[in-house]
């Protein structure tokens, strides 16, 4: 195997061999709430979440006029200007979250975009339906996934950073997604407080257990103004190291089945957002790193090899 096989099924790999072409994420703000802060379950939210529903903050104006903001701005980067296909993401908070008729509503309105081959929905767990499910089951487009934030498969975790669901909760919502035909990106995330390496990795592998079709990976980072802040301010929330992180992305990647496409392997901190850690922003750099742990342990998605972590650790330190 040469260096440059690739070692995962990254999301745009997937996107080229569906369409031939590259296709674009175009993030979008639905103006969507969350119960986890409208008092529902809690006022507080997560507390990794900003104000912002940790998404990219662009909401101003309709769907409509955030996606040609966003073609716009691509048309006039060299790299971009002759992408022509794109997905809508809606990110920030809760988008299922509400009557049925409200997201029908919105996927109406993503209809009528130039260019869209297909959507993102980003929501929660325990804010799904039959009746939902059978709307987003309806969708016309060539690629749609619902992206589910769980986070973690520990309810201990859950409980500590104020998820209101539990690990229940979401397998539920993905066995019923997968009775309607309906594809999710499960987000996961490392690093979160009081769980070992360990407990993710055991976090990755009920997920792999599950009807599950993508997943997100991210290293919990410290947005600026979220609860979580006071904690890594006093000094009682220690932080993952990149290459720590990186060996641990590695590791998940090779529990999952080939067939799951990752959508992410690590954080992608809005521009100004983040408090900590620094190398949160050098997204470039962590893929490398998770690369390198790859190749040195000739590690692929779904091997589920069981190397040493000090062996992977010294690869991605170049030693």
């Amino acid at each position: 195997m040469t260096d440059n096989t690739p070692r995962y099924l990254s999301l745009d790999r997937h996107l080229r061999a569906a369409f031939g072409e590259k296709v674009q994420k175009i993030p979008l703000d639905a103006g969507s709430t969350c119960p986890n802060r409208d008092g529902t379950l809690s006022f507080g939210g997560c507390t990794f979440c900003n104000a912002e529903g940790s998404g990219p903050g662009v909401g101003l104006g309709s769907l409509r006029d955030q996606w040609n903001r966003w073609r716009t701005r691509y048309a006039a980067m060299p790299r971009m200007k002759s992408t022509k296909l794109f997905l809508g993401y809606i990110q920030s908070f809760t988008n299922t979250y509400g009557p049925a008729s409200r997201l029908a509503a919105m996927l109406r309105e993503l209809s009528n975009l130039p260019g869209l081959v297909g959507a993102c929905i980003g929501t929660r767990p325990d804010c799904l339906d039959k009746e939902k499910m059978s709307i987003m089951a309806d969708c016309p487009w060539p690629e749609f996934w619902l992206e589910i934030g769980v986070q973690s498969f520990n309810d201990a975790t859950l409980c500590r950073i104020n998820r209101g669901h539990t690990a229940k909760d979401a397998e539920n919502a993905l066995l019923l997604a997968a009775h309607f035909g309906v594809k999710t990106c499960v987000h996961l995330m490392a690093g979160l407080p009081g769980e070992s390496n360990e407990d993710f990795l055991n976090s990755v592998r009920r997920l792999a257990s599950l009807p599950v079709s993508g997943v997100k990976l991210h290293n919990l980072y410290i947005p600026k103004g979220c609860a979580m802040e006071k904690d890594w301010l006093h000094g009682s929330l220690p932080l993952l190291e990149q290459e720590e992180y990186a060996v641990l992305a590695a590791k998940a990647l090779t529990i999952l089945p080939p067939s799951v496409v990752i959508h992410r392997l690590c954080a992608d901190p809005a521009p100004g957002e983040l408090a900590a850690p620094y190398w949160a922003s050098q997204k470039r750099q962590t893929l490398d790193l998770i690369n390198a742990a790859l190749h040195y342990n000739n590690w692929t998605q779904g091997c589920k090899k069981t190397e040493k972590t000090g062996k992977a650790e010294k690869a991605v330190r170049g030693e």
